[in-house]
């Protein structure tokens, strides 16, 4: 299993990560529930109209913690938009009930990819693991 796919699939088990955003001088932590791979890169999904979006267009530096069975990942890296219709579609179709609430290329379906990722695996009982993709 590579890097990313190792914490992909650490975060579609964990159900719910955290994902941080910077909004001026305050971070902002919201639960996310989207992991997907396309084209070899690491996606999640949001709606261009949430703030979140609009902290990631401020400053794409994120960070995501996810915990699950005493382990826990964080995940610092840039979240870039991928505007493509294919890119959202390949997400929809990995969590198909989100087409309730969006659809590729209804102007708000919005998709980002972890660029520059850091991904550090802890515990209390071993030591960290760190990633990279």
């Amino acid at each position: 299993m590579s890097n990313i796919e190792k914490v992909c699939q650490f975060l579609k088990d964990a159900g719910t990560y955290y994902l941080a955003t910077v909004e001026g001088d305050q971070p902002r932590v919201r639960p996310f529930g989207t992991a997907h791979i396309f084209e070899g890169k690491l996606y999640f999904q949001t709606g261009l109209i949430k703030d979140v979006a609009k902290q990631m267009a401020a400053n794409p530096k994120v960070e995501i913690c996810a915990f699950k069975d005493g382990i826990w990942v964080r995940v610092a890296a840039e979240a870039v938009l991928d505007e493509r219709i294919e890119a959202q579609e390949s997400m929809l179709e990995d969590y198909p009930s989100l087409k309730r609430m969006y659809a590729a290329g209804d102007g708000n379906t919005a998709v980002y990819y972890l660029k520059d990722a850091k991904a550090t695996f802890s515990s209390f009982t071993s030591a960290p693991e760190t990633v990279e993709f």
